[in-house]
């Protein structure tokens, strides 16, 4: 039997929505850091000593990201930021202190907490405790406005999982998609030895689109073939090889085999020019070509956005005597970069059984030079993704 806290529909706003080089929602080191601070607090009571908190799973039902404009957004800017020592002068004579640039965004979202420990009669006063603690704690840098209400669950079989997800309702839970990164990257080296994980990376957080040459003629040339000839087997073969052909993008390289042996054998008279100067241009297209542009799939399908997943060490551990301005004056320093990676969204109705439920519980990993959230079953190399992109501030330290 597993046990869990739902603390369903907390209202945040002005949270962090910028995490590595990905915008729109924070990273998942801020809500396992949210938890983290909780299990510290519970450690310091004499009543709930004995709980601790084992993991966390994200759940978003609404966000709003404070940006404006239509296509290419920008964030929207206060004029009323803590200012800087610089700015002490235009202060002082009534001016407008410096803008500090950040992206905030407002969201609601769910978190699904594993728990360990005999609560037994002490339910109503750790909720209740819980609820309090959440309230002054931030989230993401923002601030807790509301929490619709926190339930403890304990979990034996799928009726238990539905009695939990109903409550989730509309909701779409944060999984981890690492092993789609490394196994897009393996492809993408399998055509080009010299890709780079940053390209494999790229093809799921880019909105791209091909050009895709001219074709028209040759799709009416092929409907024409099938209606002039309805027995004809082989153009029934050439259409169907044709739409499969045109149903993905496009690559010069993979037109098929049987189509450049057809439109090979046709005799070039004045009746096939124009049918054949396109299928030239469309085998071997050059840049006055004319083209449709059509977007590119994703490698794989799924509601997959980037994400941003812990830190890689890029130094060593440093006394804190030895580095200026840290955060505080004990702990060990170590300059890191942001690990990047793929995630998907999904509708919490998909999660069925305990051991899928389970499964969507993000916790720490430790390794060298390694500091990670993972969900369960996922192989450090899936979980690592791409760990050598500098970050715009990697000056970082890491607590241990």
């Amino acid at each position: 039997m597993s046990q869990y806290i739902v603390i369903n529909r907390l209202k945040i706003q002005n949270a962090n929505a910028i995490a590595g080089f990905t915008w729109g929602f924070p990273a998942i080191t801020n809500f396992l850091g949210f938890v983290q601070n909780l299990s510290r607090k519970l450690a310091d009571t004499k009543d709930y000593q004995d709980i601790t908190l084992t993991g966390c799973a994200v759940i978003a039902h609404e966000h709003q990201a404070h940006t404006f404009g239509r296509y290419e957004r920008r964030f929207i800017q206060s004029r009323n930021p803590p200012y800087l020592k610089k700015d002490v002068d235009k202060v002082v004579t009534g001016k407008a202190p410096s803008v500090i640039e950040e992206g905030k965004m407002n969201m609601t979202v769910s978190l699904l907490i594993g728990c360990k420990g005999n609560i037994g009669n002490r339910e109503e006063g750790f909720l209740n405790w819980l609820q309090k603690a959440c309230l002054v704690q931030r989230m993401a840098g923002g601030t807790i406005l509301d929490i619709a209400n926190i339930q403890l669950h304990k979990v034996e079989n799928t009726e238990d999982v539905k009695n939990i997800t109903r409550k989730l309702l509309p909701g779409f839970v944060l999984l981890d998609r690492s092993r789609y990164l490394e196994s897009h990257y393996q492809d993408l080296i399998k055509d080009n030895p010299n890709a780079e994980l940053l390209d494999a990376w790229l093809d799921f957080s880019m909105l791209k689109q091909k050009a895709r040459p001219k074709s028209d003629s040759i799709s009416k040339h092929l409907q024409k073939l099938i209606k002039t000839e309805p027995d004809n087997r082989q153009g029934a073969q050439l259409m169907d090889i044709w739409q499969q052909h045109i149903g993905i993008h496009y690559d010069e390289r993979r037109v098929p085999e049987e189509l450049k042996d057809y439109f090979g054998q046709l005799e070039n008279n004045k009746a096939n020019k124009k049918l054949l100067m396109q299928w030239k241009s469309y085998c071997e297209p050059n840049e006055k070509t004319d083209a449709d542009w059509e977007y590119v799939p994703k490698p794989e399908i799924g509601y997959l956005v980037p994400i941003m997943t812990g830190y890689k060490a890029i130094s060593s551990v440093y006394k804190n005597v030895d580095v200026g301005n840290t955060r505080d004056n004990e702990t060990d320093v170590c300059f890191v970069e942001s690990v990047h990676s793929i995630g998907e969204w999904q509708s919490v109705h998909h999660i069925k059984t305990p051991e899928q439920l389970q499964s969507c519980l993000w916790r720490y990993h430790y390794e060298e030079n390694w500091y990670l959230c993972k969900q369960a079953g996922d192989s450090l190399a899936d979980a690592t993704g791409i760990h050598a992109i500098p970050y715009e501030n990697p000056e970082e330290d890491i607590y241990s």
